[in-house]
């Protein structure tokens, strides 16, 4: 569940920030008539992001009728949403500040043109965020290996990033959003490379790679599966008892790399700046 409510919160944020600059922007340059055009571009682009993610679903569960082929569409799919998720954090840790700027310039531009280019505008601004969370959510509840629960926490986040935009757009609190998004982009990093072992183990099973049986270790006896500790350390980073060689590698390579280039180089200089 924490794992997934990191995700509904930090995704969910970004693109209630984005709603709330927009409605800002209009509120400020007295176009409030504009706002119903906003309201109907986002609802656009949830509800195609919603059917993005159930079409995901149908697939790997309906269309997809081997096992073989399910697995290498989930093993695919995952390692594809980490690296939209892993371009997501540095670009969101890049560009933060200007959002806003960015987001208004736009706008006023669709509203010279007219109403459907406010809604395109609103559609496209929160449809990149909506299609990449409904990917990552997918293959994170995918990696979790259960519904219920990764729903839950999911929904969770996303009503939290939902209150607190609005207490934010009403200025009742303040939040470090260059601190906030450098800790959750840190945490996400941590998902990132548990979804990506596990999609490497998917394709594994799929025999697209070979060494599903080549363990790095096997700590079945000390981590039992059924435990609770088990299910804690499966549904925060992933973790599982039989990891193989290949996991091994890819999650400390990423971890290595995406997590060193995230705290350290320009990106660190980038933050001390702020």
């Amino acid at each position: 569940m924490f794992a997934n409510y990191l995700i509904g919160l930090r995704e969910g944020l970004e693109a209630s920030l984005v709603v709330t600059i927009l409605v800002a922007y209009l509120v400020k340059v007295g176009r409030r008539d504009r706002l119903a055009p906003v309201a109907y571009g986002v609802a656009l682009a949830i509800a195609v992001s919603v059917a993005f993610g159930a079409l995901l679903t149908f697939t790997s569960t309906s269309i997809l009728q081997s096992f073989q082929s399910r697995e290498i569409f989930g093993g695919t799919l995952s390692i594809v949403a980490v690296g939209f998720v892993t371009w997501m954090v540095f670009w969101m840790r890049r560009t933060a500040r200007g959002m806003s700027t960015e987001l208004g310039g736009r706008l006023g531009s669709a509203i010279a043109v007219g109403g459907l280019a406010v809604v395109a505008t609103a559609f496209l601004a929160v449809a990149r965020e909506g299609l990449e969370t409904a990917l990552f959510f997918w293959s994170a509840v995918q990696a979790a290996g259960t519904t219920t629960t990764p729903v839950v926490g999911f929904a969770l986040g996303i009503g939290t990033s939902v209150v607190l935009a609005w207490l934010l757009y009403r200025r009742s609190v303040s939040l470090d959003l260059a601190r906030f998004f450098t800790w959750t982009g840190a945490g996400l990093i941590v998902v990132a490379a548990g979804v990506l072992a596990y999609g490497v183990h998917d394709l594994q099973e799929g025999g697209a790679i070979g060494g599903v049986f080549t363990y790095a270790f096997d700590v079945s006896d000390q981590i039992p599966p059924g435990s609770w500790y088990a299910a804690l350390l499966k549904g925060t980073i992933n973790f599982t008892a039989q990891t193989t060689v290949a996991q091994a590698i890819v999650w400390s390579a990423y971890m290595v790399v995406v997590m060193g280039a995230f705290a350290g180089g320009r990106w660190g200089r980038s933050l001390s700046s702020a």
